[in-house]
């Protein structure tokens, strides 16, 4: 299961915003506790919902614990992480994480994570339901302000390159 879910829980772990420096720490939970709880599962959703499942919690924990502790800044290597570990990526490619990840910032953590699983990650409104702990119109209704707030997010950095690159104001 390791190499299966490991890229999925590594991607997903850095669009959820977390830092480089704390994902191998992250991941290792995950899958400490995935080996862990194994036998419970009960194989009423897939194996990857059930994964993500746990890394929400991992995430949450790892967050609440960051707020206990002052900020570190952010390492100019922090976006390259979304890439699958040890992928060769073209520089378009990087860029596009980059923005993307860059983007998801402007999502609070509910919506992020709607976000991410819907649009990054495809799984249903259902699967999602059932990892959040919510219902499908709960769900549906995160989104629909998630791809707002992303699409907004996106049109005001267009226009910000635009003008920084010396395009019309």
């Amino acid at each position: 299961m390791y190499k299966s879910e490991f890229a999925f829980v590594w991607r997903s772990a850095i669009r959820l915003g977390v830092k480089t420096s704390a994902i191998d720490d992250v991941v290792q939970e995950v899958f400490f506790i995935v080996h862990r709880r194994l036998a419970e599962f009960e194989f009423r959703s897939s194996i990857r919902t059930w994964v993500f499942a746990i890394l929400r919690r991992v995430v949450a924990d790892h967050r609440r614990t960051l707020r206990r502790k002052p900020a570190e800044p952010t390492e100019a290597s922090e976006l390259q992480a979304i890439r699958d570990p040890g992928a060769g990526a073209s520089m378009a490619r990087f860029e596009a994480s980059d923005l993307v990840n860059t983007l998801l910032e402007a999502l609070d953590d509910e919506k992020r994570e709607v976000f991410v699983l819907a649009e990054l990650e495809e799984l249903t409104l259902a699967e999602i339901a059932q990892i959040t702990g919510t219902n499908a119109n709960t769900v549906a209704s995160r989104l629909r302000v998630a791809r707002r707030i992303f699409e907004e997010a996106h049109r005001n950095y267009e226009r910000t390159q635009g003008t920084e690159d010396g395009g019309s104001t």
